[in-house]
């Protein structure tokens, strides 16, 4: 959406094609304490108000779902739609970000927002002094977990395996961190809540013997995993072993033309501020693309007339 709204400052016609209600993760996150000028605001009303400002400046936002998007051999870029409906523009712009890997258990989806969390760093200060579990073994569940017990009275950290799949250096650091307990060859089965919709235990089912027990937590943290909605795109673009897309500084892809920013790209950390930044330095190299485009200095590439930018 930032990156529509600077399409739309630079008198580009611009349009998102969203597959849901605009806002992605956003939509999932209950409560933003951490965006710059909103000091505490629920994710859906930061959504709203940054779809309102793009349309402001006459950003046009469609709900469809896009399933390929490639470039065509006179450079121009086609998406194409499930409901069969087909767009065409000079420049792309791929904020189709990344989804949790979730663990498919009875409650997990109704208390997302409620106890149940994919973001240590949106989420970790609204469990001051509480017990919480972070679930998985990997680099990302040990550095949460971690990073997790600043704010947490006791974090149990639950893995399914009899060793963590995490860097030495990380386990280290987490097996000497006297607020953290693990929990061995463990799942959960199942997420609890009290009467008003609030976490208030996990039950948990040991790998080996199968016996269940109940954890009483007001928080589980999930780190199974992250995948990059990278699957739209047709042809080779460089992409790191996770996925996630390669640009250069201007968040041009491999692709030229194509730019990606937020989630769905290589980057240290995945937060609102760092999406809206690099939809703003996108949407600028974008238009700049377009004016070399239609200047004719566009090299080896045939330039083209045009002022698109999906």
């Amino acid at each position: 959406m930032t990156a529509a709204l600077y399409c739309g400052r630079a008198m580009l016609n611009t349009i998102v094609l969203e597959r849901g209600i605009s806002g992605g993760e956003l939509l999932n996150t209950e409560v933003i304490e951490d965006y710059p000028g909103f000091e505490h605001i629920l994710g859906h009303e930061l959504a709203v108000k940054f779809e309102s400002h793009a349309k402001k400046f006459g950003a046009k936002f469609v709900q469809d779902t896009v399933v390929t998007l490639k470039k065509l051999p006179d450079t121009t870029f086609e998406a194409v739609t499930d409901s069969g409906n087909l767009y065409r523009a000079p420049t792309a712009i791929v904020t189709s970000g990344g989804t949790p890997i979730k663990l498919n258990v009875p409650g997990e989806t109704e208390y997302a927002g409620k106890g149940v969390s994919y973001c240590a760093v949106c989420d970790g200060a609204f469990f001051r002094g509480h017990r919480i579990a972070v679930i998985g073994g990997g680099d990302a569940a040990v550095e949460e977990a971690d990073f997790l017990t600043r704010y947490a009275e006791k974090v149990y950290l639950v893995h399914r395996r009899d060793e963590l799949r995490a860097s030495k250096i990380l386990q280290k650091r987490l097996f000497e961190n006297p607020k953290i307990e693990l929990i061995w060859n463990t799942v959960v089965e199942r997420v609890e809540a009290d009467a008003q919709g609030l976490v208030n235990s996990l039950r948990l089912r040991n790998v080996d013997t199968h016996a269940e027990s109940t954890l009483t937590v007001t928080g589980m943290f999930v780190f199974v995993g992250f995948r990059p909605n990278t699957g739209i795109i047709e042809g080779h673009v460089k992409h790191d072993a996770m996925g996630y897309l390669e640009t250069d500084m201007n968040m041009e892809t491999s692709i030229k033309g194509l730019f990606a920013a937020g989630d769905v790209r290589v980057q240290l950390t995945r937060q609102v501020t760092t999406a809206a930044g690099d939809g703003t330095t996108a949407a600028i190299a974008a238009e700049k693309y377009l004016a070399a485009r239609r200047s004719g200095n566009l090299e080896p590439e045939i330039a083209a007339s045009g002022g698109y930018a999906v």
